[in-house]
């Protein structure tokens, strides 16, 4: 179930892209500011975006809650998957073959490092001074990247705003899975009396901002590939010095796992760079 829930929000994530997309963009009047605005929120497919993004919030944490970080984390990397099959049966572009092997490749390096690495293990509440010791370190990895993406070309302003956002939604997923916890011992009113919930909270602005500020001073196809990639690579170490989990304790088989990994890294790269520039339809079609 971990893993099925895993990819219900990957899927819920990129029906939500998907669908507001088209939603924005179905104005054929132009309208901009709160015009737009206003277009939108009467916008069923819209709202159901937003629908959509709730629920994999929910699907993520439902898998987080009882399964590891660096199981759930490298599986939402499938959204891209989704978002692909959305693009080619509903808003009807013509992908490239090459495409459709980068997604091949994603799919097999997630499945070979999962079953090779047997990911498992795992404690419920992390030591304090571990807590603190990933906080500062992802709030300072991220607060460098930010500030080196205020200068330079828009393809490393784009890069260095989205690996800073991938950084920082790995910890978000920490407090998720942390926030869970609190949820199933306390209750809802107890929720709110630890620090976890507000945690997660800011973490989820911050995250938000900085994607997109990644999404707006560069290229998708620059952005996107840092923040699916760098944002599993952060979870594990997160998840093994947070939540003690670790993976098969065989030099071959860890070996199988990395290049796995590496495999569906490539995959993402390939899937992102030739997939079309924007969601317009082919006019071809």
């Amino acid at each position: 179930m971990v893993i099925v829930f895993a990819l219900l929000a990957a899927l819920s994530n990129a029906v939500n892209v998907t669908t507001q997309h088209i939603a924005s963009t179905a104005d054929t009047r132009g309208s901009s500011g709160w015009r737009l605005v206003l277009y939108l929120f009467r916008s069923p497919l819209w709202l159901f975006g937003w629908v959509a993004l709730a629920a994999a919030f929910v699907f993520q944490a439902l898998a987080l809650h009882d399964g590891q970080i660096s199981i759930v984390q490298p599986l939402l990397a499938t959204e891209l998957i989704f978002a692909l099959v959305l693009r080619q049966f509903w808003i009807h572009q013509s992908i490239l073959k090459i495409t459709w092997g980068g997604a091949a490749l994603t799919c097999v390096g997630l499945g070979v490092f999962i079953v090779a690495g047997e990911p498992r293990g795992g404690r419920p509440t992390p030591a304090s001074h571990h807590w603190i010791v990933a906080a500062v370190a992802c709030g300072a990895v991220a607060a460098v990247l930010a500030a080196l993406a205020q200068r330079g070309s828009e393809n490393w302003r784009a890069a260095a705003y989205a690996s800073a956002a991938a950084t920082v939604w790995a910890l978000v997923a920490t407090f998720i899975k942390t926030t869970t916890e609190t949820l199933t011992e306390f209750g809802v009113a107890g929720m709110f009396t630890h620090w976890p919930v507000y945690a997660l909270v800011v973490g989820a602005v911050a995250g938000t901002l900085l994607q997109q500020a990644a999404l707006h001073v560069g290229p998708l196809k620059v952005s996107q590939p840092f923040l699916v990639i760098i944002d599993p690579i952060v979870s594990i170490a997160l998840s093994v010095w947070l939540f003690a989990e670790y993976f098969a304790p065989n030099a071959a088989l860890l070996a199988l796992a990395a290049a796995a990994f590496a495999g569906m890294c490539a995959g993402v790269v390939i899937l992102t760079q030739t997939a079309p520039a924007t969601m317009n339809a082919d006019p071809r079609g």
